[in-house]
């Protein structure tokens, strides 16, 4: 019997999340409740885990020889990019309504929260185009990415956290004992400061000033310049509220979904050859939920373990991992518990505890409960497991080599030039912390000779 997705038709609805702020205004118009104008938060936030909890989990997924097959299917990325103009068009109606429709100071405050839930949802879309390998649906990230500012994400997402994933050198993966509202300020800054470091360091490699608009963190910044500068002329400088407005509510909702994603969960140090490094991200590294409503919302983000195993896979192919540490509901409602620590504590600190049998050593801590489990602090020193150790073989040896996940091709006569390594430039040169710059997942010492990679 022949496998069909599904879910194929259901992915329509994804593209009725930017058509809120439309819904948003014409409701407002024929009935004047200011309520619809907070039609953005009371869908994703009150509608979407109602339907999650109604209607259950999702447990269907491709079998392997058939993921090839659905990826190629161009329906699915054609979704993807029709959320963008609808995305702006709203974004357009919206900033217009707020400046032109006689609206009340809150009213406007309503639909400007509304349009940042939108730029949140499109911070997602962003996710899903700016992991993959042609350079038409990266640039695509950048545009969704402007109207919330944040275009430094699509380097650190993919170039950092990736790499770091589940580390506590990761600025987007939340701690055991760290609340949202203590993660927020570090992940926001730590990961601009990070995409800066990553983007000037390719530029450098190719010995060139970062300082150029060849850099795509500053690319990023000027097309939002540009966005925001258009409304401020077209609509007046009183915009300016609203559009920051905006622009915060879609990164905390980014950084909500962040903070789930692997709350304390550690990757271990293992040896390499003889070099210590984190072990490989595994399933049991991400938070996962299939919940049916957020899985067709988000694009199968919620199958967390199986994109950072697969980065460049598109989403209707991911994966269910039945390894993978299970949230109690979708993400839409582990949004809500976040906002809120101590519910939140109650329900995930026992669940992490668990995932690793007691052994609180095992946990991505925050330093002060790190230091008090370094102090033997009682309350900390819950019963040890055998924390075991594992031992990575050495890195092949080979003149081409091949990243195992992706495929990507390293040969030292073509080089790497856009990661600063031109032409004839051998393998041995390339520092041992490099990354692959498609997938992100695999380092340098990883890397195989192309007769096995092949």
């Amino acid at each position: 019997m022949r496998w069909r997705d599904r879910k194929r038709y259901l992915w329509l609805i994804a593209l009725v999340m930017p058509m809120l702020p439309f819904a948003a205004i014409g409701l407002h118009i024929w009935t004047q409740w200011s309520v619809w104008l907070w039609l953005g938060p009371i869908v994703i936030l009150g509608l979407v885990p109602v339907i999650d909890w109604v209607v259950g989990r999702d447990g269907a997924s491709a079998p392997d020889d058939q993921i090839a097959a659905l990826e190629a299917d161009r329906y699915y990325r054609w979704l993807t990019y029709a959320f963008l103009p609808i995305q702006y068009a709203g974004f357009i109606a919206g900033m217009f309504y707020i400046a032109r429709g006689g609206l009340s100071m809150m009213e406007g405050v309503g639909l400007a929260v509304t349009l940042g839930f939108i730029g949140g949802i499109g911070i997602n879309t962003a996710h899903e185009l700016g992991h993959k390998r042609e350079s038409h649906e990266r640039w695509l990230s950048k545009i969704a990415l402007a109207q919330c500012g944040y275009g430094h994400f699509y380097i650190e997402h993919n170039r950092g956290h990736h790499v770091r994933v589940a580390t506590p050198q990761d600025p987007a993966s939340s701690r055991l004992g760290e609340s949202f509202y203590a993660f927020w300020p570090r992940t926001v800054l730590g990961s601009a400061l990070s995409a800066w470091q990553l983007e000037s360091s390719r530029l450098v490699r190719r010995k060139k000033n970062p300082w150029r608009l060849s850099n795509d963190v500053i690319n990023a910044v000027a097309m939002t310049v540009v966005l925001w500068g258009a409304i401020l002329i077209w609509l007046g400088p009183g915009m300016i509220g609203y559009i920051l407005l905006q622009a915060f509510i879609g990164i905390t909702l980014l950084e909500a979904v962040n903070y789930l994603e692997h709350y304390g969960l550690l990757r271990q140090k293992v040896m390499h050859g003889d070099r210590e490094r984190y072990e490989r991200v595994e399933p049991r590294h991400s938070w996962n939920s299939n919940n049916i409503a957020t899985n067709v919302l988000l694009y199968h983000l919620q199958r967390h373990s199986d994109h950072h195993a697969h980065p460049i896979r598109r989403y209707q192919a991911l994966q269910d991992d039945e390894q993978a540490p299970v949230l109690p509901t979708g993400y839409a409602g582990m949004i809500l518990l976040a906002l809120v620590p101590p519910m939140w504590r109650r329900v995930m600190d026992p669940r992490v505890l668990a995932h690793y049998e007691g052994d609180t050593r095992l946990a991505n801590l925050t330093p002060r409960w790190r230091r008090r489990l370094e102090n033997g602090d009682a309350a900390l020193l819950l019963p040890v497991g055998d924390v075991g150790s594992q031992t990575i073989p050495p890195q092949a040896q080979g003149s081409i080599t091949a990243c195992p996940e992706c495929g990507f091709i390293y040969d030292p006569k073509v080089g790497a030039p856009r990661e600063g390594f031109a032409q004839g430039t051998p393998w041995r040169d390339v520092p041992d912390n490099w990354t692959c710059p498609d997938c992100g997942v695999r380092e340098k010492s990883d890397f195989v000779p192309v007769s096995v990679a092949g």
